[in-house]
């Protein structure tokens, strides 16, 4: 299989799927002839015209309103927010209409669209191009919120989510972009949504992550091996719905959690898996459930060193797993 970058991996998702389905168009800040500002969309508008590779206004609320009324009348939008941090605008139009619209309607209207945007940190992209924003939307029923880390996850993930009848935000580490590289078969799959995957099994600690931060763990992982503790790390790759089923069978395994997220730890989604853990699996508990995560500072500083402690690494990672194996 050809190893390809995670960007190439969703440009080619976006592609394919563009070409097997005439519903389907891309809304967003300069994703025509600049290709957005990473890039993904790069040669879409040649292919396909510029009714169907859009740029918008730098209204984000009117590329997600026009989006959603798009969705309503058989079209199949991919709404790309260039920044995650720039979401906000349009925050009124996901929570209020996308993810309710099904629901108050009694199941007479649907809104099958896919909202791309890149987010978390380390690139020195300092307050405005640096959040995680995924636990404002996984708060909310209605809207399901996918994360994949690896180029394989994003591909299968994307066409997915394209063709769920429901609004899908879908989250593409920045850092990621270019960074990890992997296998993509040339074959059309899919992988489904609400689906975890066990990156690397072990027997003594369970750790829960996703994004950057599940390369990140894989380093640790490693690096404990070589001291005689095995990790399992399980990717989450959907946020929202979480699978319980492998959060909790691993868990049961191995008696101890470790949550790793870039996200804010007060309110992050590492708290909701605690707290199923702790109802649902208490009794398999042989250490404290633990959180690696971004301290409760407003923004990421631009500041590299400041920047380094703001976000989750793999030394901090480490010393974290070894402190749990020693329960």
């Amino acid at each position: 299989m050809p190893e390809i970058t995670l960007l190439e991996a969703i440009r080619q998702g976006i592609d394919e799927m563009m070409a097997a389905d005439g519903r389907i168009f891309v809304f967003g800040e300069d994703v025509g002839r600049r290709g957005g500002v990473f890039r993904v969309t790069e040669g879409l508008i040649d292919k396909y015209g510029s009714l169907r590779v859009l740029d918008a206004p730098l209204a984000e609320s009117v590329i997600v309103g026009a989006c959603i009324g798009a969705a309503m009348n058989d079209m199949l939008p991919i709404a790309e927010i260039q920044f995650a941090d720039f979401i906000y605008p349009a925050f009124n139009q996901i929570i209020s209409e996308a993810a309710r619209i099904h629901y108050r309607s009694n199941g007479d209207w649907s809104v099958p669209m896919v909202i791309r945007a890149p987010y978390g940190g380390g690139i020195h992209g300092a307050l405005y191009h640096s959040q995680s924003i995924e636990a404002f939307f996984c708060h909310m029923p209605g809207i399901k919120v996918v994360a994949p880390s690896t180029p394989y996850d994003a591909k299968g993930l994307l066409k997915t989510s394209i063709e769920d009848p429901n609004p899908v935000l879908f989250l593409e580490h920045k850092k990621c972009y270019r960074l990890i590289k992997g296998e993509v078969p040339d074959e059309d799959y899919r992988i489904p949504i609400g689906k975890a995957d066990i990156k690397r099994a072990g027997r003594d600690i369970t750790v829960i992550t996703y994004g950057l931060m599940l390369h990140f763990c894989l380093e640790a992982a490693e690096e404990l091996a070589t001291e005689g503790v095995e990790v399992e790390v399980l990717d989450l790759r959907t946020l929202r719905p979480l699978d319980s089923e492998a959060i909790l069978s691993s868990v049961r395994k191995t008696s101890k959690v470790l949550i790793v997220h870039e996200d804010n730890l007060t309110g992050g989604l590492g708290g909701e898996i605690a707290a199923m853990i702790g109802q649902q699996a208490f009794e398999y508990l042989d250490g404290p459930i633990t959180r690696i995560c971004a301290p409760d500072v407003p923004a990421m500083p631009y500041s590299k060193p400041l920047e380094d402690a703001f976000m989750p690494s793999p030394a901090l990672i480490a010393d974290a797993m070894r402190r749990l194996a020693a329960y």
